[in-house]
């Protein structure tokens, strides 16, 4: 497969995914069904179908044949290191406390719902179990990270966000009750296994959705630096990490593919909402997902040049 096919073979997979993104986004604006329809439908994918999803495809995965430690190493390694770039370049992203925790999250965050969806797309169905246990390690870091940077960078210290941020966070509490089930040799039981297959049917098509009906296009005005920094460092800087720290860890080809795919997905839009919560910069969390998200739609496909001997075929 040349250069050509492979970018148009990423193109076809991945078309679909940010189609359902634009879509949302049109609804939204012709405002159907309903500026009332978008916040429960939103919390409906996040709270319920979401964590389904994971749930079912950890407890019924076959996790014997991944390298655990060097997974774990190189997705933990690479988001220190970007932690420490962040901070390293924090002077010259005119930004104050509030606005370096939503850069921060635009750095390391990612969208669950494009990774879920995009891994079967271009890596068949292979590559939805790793998708899972790659989001039972990163969700936890990740949210942990953002809140301790946060509350940090705003000169706080406060150790009960951290533990809030696991306790409250389902997709956290899904990925590890599917482990418990997968690891105790559990699987699914009382037939729940049909009940989590419907629902996970629906989640990523009413989240995708539901993210673009969420993107905010006015919000990006006079952040240049900030948001800038944010797209490069997500959409090239971690990818390019990742890739190369997955290549010194010797993971194999499909481990190294998703990876690095989930390194390049664009920020969610959760890091607007933990931004207001926690007194961060919301606008500029809103700015960032938006650009990332509008870039992304050139930089995966690009990505996948660099994945083609992982691609579905």
């Amino acid at each position: 497969m040349n250069l050509a096919q492979s970018f148009a073979t990423a193109t076809a997979a991945l078309g679909p995914i940010f189609a359902l993104i634009l879509l949302g986004q049109a609804l939204r604006r012709a405002d159907f069904p309903g500026s009332a329809f978008w916040p429960p439908a939103e919390r409906l994918a996040y709270y319920l179908l979401l964590p389904a999803l994971l749930l079912k495809e950890l407890a019924l995965a076959d996790l014997g044949g991944y390298a655990f430690a060097p997974l774990i190493a190189v997705i933990v390694v690479s988001q220190l290191l970007m932690t420490a770039l962040a901070y390293a370049l924090r002077p010259w992203l005119a930004a104050d406390g509030a606005g370096f925790g939503s850069v921060y999250q635009g750095v390391i965050r990612l969208n669950t719902y494009v990774g879920l969806a995009a891994t079967p797309a271009l890596f068949g169905r292979a590559g939805a179990p790793l998708a899972a246990l790659a989001l039972a390690i990163m969700v936890p870091l990740v949210n942990l990270l953002c809140v301790a940077v946060i509350t940090h960078a705003q000169g706080r210290v406060a150790p009960w966000h951290l533990a809030a941020a696991v306790l409250r966070n389902p997709l956290i509490v899904a990925c590890a009750l599917g482990l418990v089930l997968n690891l105790g040799q559990l699987g699914l039981p009382w037939g729940s296994a049909g009940l989590l297959d419907i629902l996970s049917r629906a989640a990523l098509p009413l989240g995708l959705l539901t993210m673009g009906a969420g993107l905010r296009l006015t919000a990006v005005g006079g952040r240049a630096a900030a948001v800038g920094a944010a797209v490069a460092l997500k959409l090239v800087g971690l990818p390019l990490l990742v890739w190369a720290g997955s290549a010194v860890a010797g993971l194999a080809p499909l481990e190294r593919a998703v990876l690095t795919l989930f390194a390049a997905l664009p920020g969610a839009p959760s890091a607007y909402v933990l931004a207001r919560q926690m007194g961060g910069d919301a606008p500029l969390a809103a700015a960032i997902v938006t650009v990332q998200t509008a870039a992304a739609m050139l930089t995966l496909p690009l990505l996948a040049l660099l994945l083609a001997p992982g691609l579905a075929r």
